[in-house]
């Protein structure tokens, strides 16, 4: 699953699969192998049963005996960390109870309002060329700067977490990326535990259930990471489909239909949500041994012959795009808020968008864990970069360690050479002009 055949054509990997009985052997990676999921009823009898099919991935044997590669991209996505990702029983029920406590605070209507000055900003940076790349211009970076804002990040934290992000997921110096990341999340929580805010960190960190400073980190990364990857592709593929013949030119198709559509036919996460069974199960005349890695198939369980009727009629309670169980995506409605809005915002910012690469040109990025595209190259008539003025207008509040004439947040690291600027710090300077 990480060579080219499946970059190209993931759905030939899956019914291979699938030919062969309800989930198979695969290779995520050299040296990594797994059982791969891809019968919707079976993937449902893994995903809602944690008793025998654990998350914790401490219980992967391979890895414990030294079987995989140390170095190999996979173990930042499947490593073990704190967090409700791979967590099982008490441990998991309290920290999933501080994560949908801190999604229950937000409010909607403000979500929307943070989204809509961000995609003015980046709208801002093209709009005048005339063309641009909509995912590493716009889907890739919206998403980014929107979780700076939500989490109360300084702006030289919030640069070096969207360059680490950006760094982790596109497997580039990942072991950099991921101690850069660590230590810019350690210094977030130091400033929200001395200087609480109205902000997603804070909220955390004031839950009942008392995290400590590791596992608020590990609820961080996972926050980010489950937010920022998916984001990009929902946002992204939603905005080829409104583009291309399919969606007419963005003239025939809903944006909520578009959504719909992606989320059954290429849901941002393809392939994740590995599980460890705690003996060997059959998988439908396949043994899962004990303690090596079942990854379900979204893609797969969604494109199960079974669910035809279902797919056709687009029914929003049959795919497996949000997963299901104990460990669904508690993030379903913040998600799409963000989505519907980022793609509303650049569609009437510039309504004469169109493709400029054929659909069987376009490049798609590899990895066994999304069939995501690389680039989404498009041109439109160049208006002037003047959005911002009208965005600030009607902006959410910045938090308040970004306000003008608020207290630096770590005096002690006054005097030293002032860090490369990004993407976060211009949009917070923007704001406070």
């Amino acid at each position: 699953m990480f060579d080219g055949t499946f970059t190209a054509d993931p759905q030939q990997i899956y019914d291979r699969v699938r030919a062969h009985g309800p989930a198979g052997p695969v290779e995520l990676a050299p040296g990594v192998d797994a059982t791969l999921v891809v019968e919707h009823e079976t993937a449902l009898r893994v995903l809602q049963n944690p008793s025998l099919f654990a998350r914790d991935s401490r219980r992967w044997k391979a890895l414990n005996e030294g079987r995989v590669p140390l170095d190999s991209p996979i173990l930042a996505m499947m490593a073990y960390r704190p967090n409700c990702l791979f967590t099982d029983g008490a441990v998991h029920l309290r920290l999933r109870q501080a994560v949908t406590a801190t999604f229950d605070r937000l409010n909607m209507t403000r979500l929307r309002r943070d989204v809509e000055p961000i995609a003015d900003f980046l709208i801002d940076q093209f709009s005048e060329r005339g063309r641009a790349d909509l995912i590493n211009d716009y889907a890739k970076m919206l998403p980014l700067l929107l979780f700076n804002k939500l989490f109360g990040c300084p702006a030289d934290i919030g640069d070096t977490l969207t360059s680490s992000l950006g760094a982790l997921f596109d497997g580039i110096d990942v072991q950099r990326a991921n101690a850069e990341l660590t230590a810019s999340l350690m210094r977030l929580i130091s400033i929200k535990r001395r200087q609480p805010a109205d902000d997603v960190t804070s909220w955390l960190i004031q839950h009942p259930a008392g995290l400590t400073d590791e596992e608020l980190k590990d609820q961080l990364v996972m926050l980010m990471g489950a937010g920022f990857e998916p984001q990009r592709n929902l946002i992204g593929h939603a905005l080829h489909l409104l583009l291309s013949k399919e969606g007419s030119g963005g003239s025939g198709m809903l944006i909520e239909e578009a959504i719909d559509h992606v989320l059954w036919h290429n849901p941002p996460i393809a392939n994740y949500a590995a599980h460890f069974p705690v003996r060997d199960v059959d998988l439908g005349g396949v043994i899962a041994e004990a303690n090596s890695p079942v990854v379900i198939s979204f893609a797969g369980a969604n494109s199960d012959p079974a669910l035809k009727e279902a797919r056709e009629s687009h029914n929003k309670g049959a795919h497996l795009a949000w997963g299901a169980g104990p460990h669904s995506c508690p993030a379903k409605d913040p998600a799409l808020v963000i989505a519907i809005t980022a793609i509303e915002r650049i569609l009437n910012a510039l309504p004469d968008l169109a493709l400029t690469v054929p659909d069987e040109q376009l490049q798609w990025r590899p990895g066994p864990f999304q069939h995501a595209l690389a680039a989404l190259p498009v041109r439109f008539s160049p208006t002037p970069a003047t959005r911002m003025v009208a965005a600030l207008q009607t902006a959410a509040p910045l938090p308040p360690a970004e306000q003008p004439g608020a207290p630096a947040a770590e005096p002690e690291r006054q005097g030293q050479p002032a860090p490369k600027r990004g993407f976060w710090s211009t949009l917070v300077d923007l704001f406070r002009v």
